[in-house]
């Protein structure tokens, strides 16, 4: 499977802002954007003013950081999207939203999506009584998650779940058995969809 291997910093820095890609050390003074407050590279300093195309593009690679996606996955999605006979920009991120790294995340079984991800290739987490270690798997509303059941699973899962630092659970998740079940209560509205971006700049990019 594709994955990126480089620094998570990086990714951040480019962006010009956090997007949660190594879990709580991104709330620490560790972090890159807090350390740094400028883009990578010995001449980010003296670029000039960003184009059109350039804001585009920026927010469309921000969208795929921040849900750990490369090129040509985000292709599939957004074609999928653009079949809908609805808001295309809103549909792309419901699917991102929904994919089970994410959720995986967002109930704190993992630190980060990307610790998610790893999890769920390895086997430890269940959808529905059934294990599944497909990170871009979608869910619906009605779908239950939670750990194998395997002791040495739940005591992982218990030690994020702690290490989390009370991080919120959106509303459309709703989560039980002391924080080891995560239910999918509706699918998310584009309210409930944290991340800082404008789907319309994405569409615009994705469509030329």
């Amino acid at each position: 499977m594709a994955r990126y291997t480089g620094p998570q910093c990086k990714l951040c820095r480019r962006e010009g802002e956090k997007l949660y890609l190594k879990g709580d050390r991104c709330g620490s003074v560790k972090c890159g954007v807090t350390k740094r407050k400028y883009g990578p590279g010995q001449h980010i300093l003296g670029r000039k003013k960003m184009s059109k195309y350039g804001t585009q593009f920026r927010e469309k690679q921000k969208l795929k950081r921040f849900y750990g996606v490369l090129e040509r996955q985000f292709s599939i999605y957004f074609k999928k999207a653009e079949s809908k006979k609805i808001n295309t920009g809103e549909y792309l991120l419901q699917m991102l939203e929904r994919r089970l790294d994410n959720v995986v995340y967002l109930i704190l079984f993992a630190l980060s999506r990307k610790h998610a991800r790893q999890l769920i290739s390895h086997g430890h987490i269940a959808v529905n009584g059934r294990k599944v270690d497909i990170s871009s798997y979608i869910v619906k509303a009605g779908d239950v998650i939670k750990p194998v059941d395997k002791d040495n699973v739940k005591n992982l899962i218990k030690t994020n779940i702690e290490s989390s630092g009370g991080q919120k659970i959106p509303e459309w998740i709703t989560v039980s058995n002391e924080g080891l079940e995560g239910r999918i209560m509706q699918i998310p509205t584009r309210d409930d969809i944290s991340v800082q971006v404008d789907e319309q700049y994405v569409i615009e990019v994705c469509s030329r």
